[in-house]
């Protein structure tokens, strides 16, 4: 899938889950979980043992679903992550070797970045997405609505804090998507294989999604209209 292609997916769904799980075998199942309840996107962090041979596996098993790196801290590992399959990276915190890295492999790429001289950089320097990172701590989804106000043409991705209750108010204060780990693919649920909680996770958190982006579309329209 081509660079265009994976960006326009991701915008398009806007949930990124993220598994981080403590097994290889946890974040397979997790990824099978999220895909069957909707959502053919999965971020393997590296903390996941033997991340890249995951990564490997799901684009060789799940060829339909988007499998992306995540928690990257090098160039060498995030070109060990391309060349399992990886159609996206994201990084923690800013890394702009990362950055540039993904810029020139053409591949979509995610970095982390908090406060706004980290997200200009981030864009400027050629990211897809920027990912606020974590939202929470700083006052969640008023938080990334001051950011929209100055950087109103930055795709922001809120994370850190993203739950049932907040999803919706990340998309209505002007977030493109979400990443989301442990409060759609809880630990518990992936030890006891519970697949159904994370299905019906899944498509509650499409749900949010799709619900709060359909309140935006009047005021949108009404914006276009006055340009």
């Amino acid at each position: 899938m081509k660079k265009e292609e994976v960006r326009a997916r991701l915008e398009a769904i806007g949930i990124i889950p993220a598994a981080r799980v403590t097994a290889a075998e946890q974040a397979q199942f997790a990824a099978e979980a999220v895909s069957r309840g909707g959502i053919p996107i999965v971020e393997i962090p590296m903390t996941v043992p033997d991340a890249i041979a995951v990564i490997s596996h799901l684009v060789r098993q799940l060829p339909e679903m988007i499998v992306g790196a995540g928690s990257l801290r090098d160039s060498k590992t995030a070109r060990l992550c391309l060349d399992a399959g990886a159609s996206f990276l994201t990084t923690d915190a800013l890394d702009l070797d990362i950055v540039k890295f993904a810029v020139t492999e053409e591949v979509v790429v995610l970095p982390g970045a908090l406060t706004p001289t980290e997200v200009i950089t981030a864009w400027n320097t050629g990211a897809d997405f920027v990912k606020v990172c974590p939202c929470a701590p700083l006052g969640g989804e008023s938080y990334i609505r001051a950011l929209k106000a100055p950087f109103p043409e930055v795709p922001l991705i809120a994370a850190g804090g993203v739950n049932q209750k907040t999803a919706a108010n990340f998309i209505l204060a002007g977030a493109a998507a979400l990443g989301v780990g442990k409060e759609l693919i809880p630990q518990d649920a992936v030890e006891l294989r519970k697949e159904h909680q994370i299905r019906e996770l899944a498509r509650r958190f499409l749900g949010f999604v799709k619900e709060a982006r359909a309140q935006l579309a009047p005021r949108r329209a009404v914006v276009t209209t006055l340009k």
